[in-house]
C-alpha cells in the first residue's frame, strides 16, 4: 500500500440495504477504492453492526477491496472468520488490543492488510512502537459508534502528528481518516497528510453517490 494517492472508503454503514447491490455498483463505476465495513460489538462502542455474513455478501457483491474496520473487544476472536468471509484490510482499535504486534502478525499470516486504529483521545504514543507492522494507521476524527457525527476540527493536528511518525519510521502505510469526512472537511485532513477517506452519510445521502465519490477525490486533487 503507498501513500501517494488518494483512497475513498465509502461506509456500510449508512448504505441503503434494501438497494446494496446497486448501491456498490454505483460506487465502483465512480471510482471508489475501498468498501469500508464498520464492525460494533456494542461494547467498545455504543451501536452492533455486521458480522461475518454481511461480509461475504459484501465479497460476492463487489470486486472493491473490503476495509474491515474492527470496533470490538477481544478482537483476535474474529480474525479468522473474517479473512475467510473476504475481508482485505482488518484493522483493530489500539484501545482494545494490548497485544498489538501478536495480532497484526496473525492477521497478516491470514493474508489480509493489518491496521490499527486510535480514537480522539488516544495518543498516537499507543500506536508508535507498532508502526513497524502497520499497513494502516486508522486516525478517528469522531468518537465511533454512530455515524453522522460532527468532525472533530483538532484532530487536524493529530493526522500531522500521524503523518510525521510515520514518515520519520519511513513507513508506507496508509494514513486513514474515519468520521465527519465530508466535502468541508476532506481537503484540510488531505493537506495534513491522510490519504485515505472515509465517508458514509456524505456519500450515501447525495443524490449520485458516485457522483459524489468523484467529488470528494476532486476536493483533495485540488489541495495537491
Amino acid at each position: 500500500m503507498s501513500a501517494a494517492r488518494v483512497r475513498i472508503a465509502p461506509s456500510l454503514l449508512s448504505a441503503d440495504f434494501g438497494r446494496l447491490a446497486e448501491q456498490l455498483a454505483e460506487l465502483e463505476a465512480g471510482g471508489a477504492d475501498w468498501l469500508h465495513v464498520d464492525v460494533m460489538d456494542g461494547v467498545l462502542v455504543p451501536n452492533l453492526t455486521f458480522g461475518a455474513k454481511v461480509i461475504e455478501t459484501c465479497r460476492r457483491l463487489t470486486k472493491l477491496p473490503l476495509d474491515v474496520h474492527l470496533m470490538v473487544v477481544e478482537p483476535e476472536n474474529y480474525f479468522d472468520s473474517f479473512a475467510g468471509a473476504g475481508a482485505t484490510v482488518l484493522t483493530i482499535h489500539a484501545e482494545a488490543a494490548p497485544h498489538l504486534h501478536r495480532h497484526l502478525a496473525r492477521i497478516r499470516e491470514l493474508g489480509c492488510k493489518a491496521g490499527v486504529a486510535i480514537n480522539p483521545a488516544t495518543s498516537l504514543e499507543a500506536v508508535r512502537e507498532a508502526v513497524p507492522e502497520l499497513d494502516l494507521l486508522l486516525v478517528m476524527t469522531v468518537n465511533p459508534g454512530f455515524g453522522g457525527q460532527q468532525f472533530i476540527a483538532p484532530m487536524v493536528g493529530k493526522i500531522e502528528r500521524a503523518r510525521a511518525m510515520l514518515d520519520d519510521a519511513r513507513s508506507a502505510a496508509v494514513l486513514e481518516v474515519d468520521g465527519g469526512i465530508a466535502r468541508t472537511t476532506i481537503a484540510p485532513c488531505w493537506r495534513a497528510g491522510a490519504d485515505a477517506f472515509v465517508a458514509g452519510n456524505a456519500v450515501f445521502s447525495a443524490p449520485n453517490i458516485g457522483a459524489e465519490v468523484r467529488t470528494l477525490r476532486a476536493l483533495c486533487a485540488d489541495q495537491a
